[in-house]
């Protein structure tokens, strides 16, 4: 007698590590006719499949607005993930990744339990639960009331989508709506930021070699600087965007987040708890964020977008400046720079040292800079610069540069993108790369001077790198972006 084999035995191109497998899974895929789930969701869970990184068993319960049959849905699955992945499945293995798929209308919670509860006697036993919610931040906590009300919340952990609330108060009372159905342990508040590998780098680079954690400190930093500027415009998305705004958006979900694996101190231990206390102690050192620390701007050509308010006062850029008031940081400026229409797409940081008091080989070597950089894009890299002497006859500097790069070093197919290692994290219950509620509500904290009296609009022409009044927020330092080593 064969035995059949299961999906992931016949994706998986090479031996599972049972560690990483997660137990027996139904997933929830709420929006999933949605961009999010088009773009990453689907491709991501095919990919992990592929990867063996998925349940042995599993079933995939879709669910959105609007009529699709099971049929219908794993078509649209099918390009998402042709799209996406611009890879073209092996025919087998999609019908076989493809037969998990069930779609139901998102009409009443009784519905979606029954399709659940069918997913679960498919697979047998007592497979965990995990809710994606790839909705709209009004939709979640009808989606989470309704989870508790129909059980669906028992063995359940829920990934939620960015963002949090819009200040301090939505964020208390959406926390609280959560922890009325559901423990903190059961929450996976996803930062896909997070989940990128030169993020989590950071870590290793310098935990593990004491020549830099030596001088991860206000002695030897002068700057930090964060860029995540984007080339595209709002596109479609004015009304989240309306709504939300750049510094909503980004800066307390995403650069704010970063700011604290960059600043953190040492851990007990690698583990999800003692990471995340250490990131949540920096958000409780952040001070208050200032106003007059912030620029604010806005891209010419913003207010004629179909759905903007003629009159908005929305920004599409933030650059501004924070410090982490503790013994490690105090007095080292940490700036940070996002926005739309921009010159250049990236997503950096970099670490300015200070330079020598003095110098023996002369003041040119005082000037030069000193910069650490981890380039956060895909696949990622962290670089930096020294200075040797060139050959010849005379005491000649010239920099040398200092580079790693993922797809020099490793073999980056093996590389999960974020999306796919936070889902596959969450199945874990590892929730290192997740944000806890208390953190979320320190950094509205932090950031409600610059909500309740924000600066003012700044125009920028699309193309540039913004408004001409971040030159004065850095100065005497100035912005740059590192060449890509």
């Amino acid at each position: 007698m064969v035995t059949p084999m299961t999906l992931a035995e016949e994706l998986a191109p090479a031996p599972r590590r049972p560690q990483l497998v997660p137990d027996d899974h139904v997933i929830v895929l709420f929006g999933a006719t949605g961009d999010l789930a088009r773009r990453k969701l689907l491709p991501g869970l095919y990919r992990l499949a592929k990867a063996g990184l998925l349940p042995e068993r599993f079933r995939i319960v879709a669910t959105s607005r609007g009529p699709m049959s099971d049929e219908e849905f794993r078509s649209f699955s099918y390009q998402a993930v042709t799209q996406f992945t611009r890879v073209i499945p092996d025919e087998d293995d999609w019908n076989v990744f493809a037969a998990t798929f069930s779609y139901v209308d998102a009409t009443t919670g009784d519905t979606l339990a029954s399709a659940v509860e069918a997913a679960e006697q498919a697979i047998g036993r007592s497979p965990r639960r995990l809710h994606y919610l790839s909705v709209p931040p009004a939709a979640a906590p009808g989606i989470i009331q309704m989870l508790a009300a129909t059980g669906l919340a028992e063995r359940a952990r829920v990934i939620m989508e960015k963002p949090f609330g819009s200040d301090l108060q939505t964020a208390r009372t959406l926390n609280q709506t959560v922890h009325d159905a559901l423990t903190e342990e059961q929450i996976f508040r996803i930062d896909h930021f997070l989940g990128k590998e030169t993020v989590q780098n950071i870590l290793a680079f310098r935990f593990a070699n004491p020549i830099f954690d030596l001088i991860w400190n206000r002695h030897f930093v002068d700057h930090v600087q964060l860029d995540v500027p984007e080339t595209l415009s709002i596109g479609t998305r004015a009304e989240f965007y309306e709504a939300t705004g750049a510094f909503r958006d980004m800066i307390v979900t995403h650069l704010l987040q970063v700011l604290g694996f960059v600043a953190m101190e040492p851990p007990n231990s690698l583990d999800a708890d003692a990471i995340v206390h250490e990131t949540c102690k920096v958000f409780e050192a952040i001070a208050p964020l200032r106003p007059e620390d912030v620029v604010r701007g806005q891209y010419r050509g913003y207010l004629d977008a179909a759905g903007v308010a003629t009159d908005s006062q929305t920004e599409t850029f933030v650059a501004l400046r924070a410090f982490v008031d503790n013994e490690r940081w105090r007095g080292v400026p940490f700036y940070l720079r996002t926005g739309k229409c921009l010159a250049e797409g990236r997503h950096v940081v970099t670490i300015l040292m200070r330079g020598p008091q003095h110098s023996l080989l002369g003041p040119e070597v005082a000037a030069q800079p000193r910069e650490l950089v981890f380039d956060l894009g895909e696949p990622g890299s962290i670089s930096t610069r020294f200075l040797v002497k060139a050959p010849g006859p005379t005491m000649r500097l010239a920099p040398a540069p200092f580079a790693f790069r993922y797809d020099d070093s490793f073999l980056i197919s093996n590389q999960l993108e974020a999306y796919e290692r936070l889902i596959h994290d969450a199945m874990l219950g590892d929730r290192t790369l997740f944000t806890r509620s208390d953190g979320i509500e320190r950094l509205w904290a932090a950031s409600a001077p610059v909500l309740d009296d924000p600066p003012p609009l700044d125009p920028y022409e699309p193309g540039s790198w913004g408004p001409r009044a971040i030159d004065a927020l850095i100065a005497p330092r100035r912005w740059h972006l590192p060449e890509r080593p």
